[in-house]
């Protein structure tokens, strides 16, 4: 304990709730809905506070003008992604746009990703693969409105292959879910 203390004052961190538990951390702390639960912790130990989320820390900031010094002053260390492990294996070792660290390999994706994925004249091609797939699912919701005796169907599983046909589509040319895929 006494170590810790010292730790925590050569680091130079914001206080923190008494209380952390070896494995969870702060997370007893947290209840149901997280703003509300966030906020009383805020109410009760300040405006700034430094958790723990399990092995994660978290920064706690409840003040608008420590929030506007987070991300003026601070914006580079706060816009960074923590290392997850999936990220190494997933992310070929942290270098895909979801993974990769602030710096100018983080800059030159989000250049690429804007100017060759979202840009305006890339959406208005893609806008026929979504007409079609939309044209799609209402057959898809007639069909089983008409097949089913009670006519419910479930929406979720619906918009779920809606999305995922038109990724699909977008990427490789082909439906991947449903009737004709």
């Amino acid at each position: 304990l006494l170590t810790n203390q010292i730790i925590k004052k050569f680091r130079n961190l914001p206080p923190s709730p008494p209380l952390s538990l070896p494995i969870i951390g702060h997370l007893h702390l947290i209840q149901k809905p997280l703003h509300r639960g966030l906020a009383k912790i805020s109410d009760k130990y300040g405006p700034i506070q430094f958790l723990h989320f399990g092995s994660r820390p978290v920064l706690l900031v409840s003040s608008p003008s420590a929030a506007e010094e987070c991300f003026t002053k601070n914006d580079i260390i706060f816009a960074n992604r923590p290392r997850f492990l999936a990220g190494k294996h997933l992310g070929y070792n942290y270098t895909t746009l979801g993974w990769v660290s602030y710096g100018q390999h983080w800059r030159n994706l989000r250049r690429i990703a804007t100017l060759e994925i979202l840009s305006a004249t890339r959406i208005q091609d893609y806008t026929s693969i979504r007409v079609n797939e939309v044209h799609s699912l209402i057959k898809y919701l007639v069909k089983a409105s008409k097949a089913s005796d009670s006519s419910t169907v479930e929406m979720k599983s619906a918009f779920f292959g809606l999305t995922l046909n038109i990724m699909m589509r977008m990427i490789a040319g082909k439906r991947y879910y449903g009737d004709d895929a």
